[in-house]
């Protein structure tokens, strides 16, 4: 008989036991997928309302709960500006409203009607509102089709009727499923009278992004600078905290499975005491005895994370159409998820399986057959 025939008809011998074990590993495993592929789709929503303006930078308060309570004033703004190396600099204000129930957080943007064009927008149908319009409104496309409106429908935001007097494209998914109002209205709406969320940065000819960011950020420490999604965290503590939630989820598991692992390969190793002295006495070396044990532990580990990282699709896929996270969370199963998903069942694994092994490798094959 081969030496991995011998492993699969082991586990074979003790189904409940082996099934239980691969559902230990495979929640711990769901568990920390979820966060994870979680993590990285809040990540990589918020990398795309940051891509909306198409600036070679994005400046957010620094330290703000998240991207969107960023709060920078007309000073501020105008600081920025004036920066040496900065060509252009255009202050926008972002909210979410829940619209219904096919759009519970629909991105409305606040922007002077002048900035529109650098900041990457164009006018499909209709024109663009006025700078001082109290009632007009721009969709994007695919908030127009979504909603089923049409130039001179009426849009309800902000507790407003506003008239949709125009389309537009960004190229980005994010800014075509939302609406553009006067920078004025919204912050009239909001009550946050010459505040802008975010300030789009275009550098001149040139200079070099990194050196203009530098100055900005350190003319304004109370400010922070944006370039890629990796530097989320500067700014947005919700996914500083959820990374480091997924950190110590992953630590926890590994440590619980471990447990649960080391207490069921122990009891194992009891049953099999004759067994093991058996395989000693016909000649087999502490090193093949710890072979089959940890080969067993490996193998339940393998289809533990399997099952785990097809159970983390499921948790996702509801996560993501709960109300409180419909068109926010969109998973993001990346190649680090599955890497993470593999080390968490192998290392908890092999933690629990470590005693269990040391004991079977140290029994006296006389005492062995002996024991009953």
């Amino acid at each position: 008989m081969r030496f991995f025939d011998l492993i699969l008809r082991n586990l074979w011998r003790k189904p409940a036991r082996s099934l239980g074990l691969i559902l230990a590993v495979a929640i711990a495993v769901m568990t920390v997928v979820t966060l994870d592929v979680t993590s990285s789709g809040l990540e990589q929503s918020a990398a795309a309302i940051i891509s909306i303006g198409k600036a070679d930078f994005t400046v957010v308060q620094k330290g703000a709960s998240s991207t969107l309570t960023s709060t920078i004033d007309a000073e501020e703004l105008a600081r920025i500006r004036h920066t040496p190396g900065v060509a252009s600099a255009i202050g926008v204000l972002v909210e979410t409203e829940h619209i219904n129930a096919d759009n519970p957080v629909f991105i409305e943007i606040g922007i002077n009607p002048g900035d529109l064009k650098a900041f990457g927008v164009t006018v499909e149908t209709g024109r663009a509102y006025s700078a001082t319009a109290a009632n007009e409104v721009m969709l994007g496309w695919r908030a127009a089709a979504n909603l089923g409106l049409h130039v001179g429908d009426r849009f309800s935001a902000n507790g407003t009727s506003n008239i949709v007097v125009g389309t537009y494209s960004t190229g980005n998914s994010f800014g075509d499923a939302g609406a553009m109002f006067p920078l004025p209205a919204i912050q009239g709406y909001n009550r946050l009278a010459g505040i802008v969320t975010l300030v789009f940065v275009k550098v001149t000819p040139g200079s070099s992004p990194s050196a203009v960011a530098a100055r900005v950020s350190y003319a304004q420490p109370e400010l922070t600078t944006i370039r890629t999604a990796t530097q989320f965290g500067r700014a947005d503590q919700n996914l500083v905290y959820l990374e480091a939630a997924v950190n110590g989820s992953t630590v926890l598991a590994i440590l619980i499975g471990a447990v649960i692992v080391g207490n069921t390969m122990l009891l194992s190793l009891f049953e099999r005491t004759r067994e093991f002295g058996l395989l000693r006495a016909v000649g087999w070396t502490r090193r093949r005895t710890v072979g089959l044990l940890l080969g067993e532990s490996l193998l339940l580990a393998f289809v533990g994370a399997a099952v785990g990282v097809a159970l983390s699709f499921v948790v996702a896929a509801i996560l993501a159409r709960l109300p409180a996270l419909k068109g926010i969370l969109h998973p993001n199963f990346t190649e680090d998820a599955f890497w993470r998903a593999l080390i968490t069942a192998f290392v908890m694994t092999f933690l629990g399986a470590l005693y269990p092994t040391t004991r079977a490798a140290l029994l006296s094959p006389l005492k062995a057959l002996s024991y009953e």
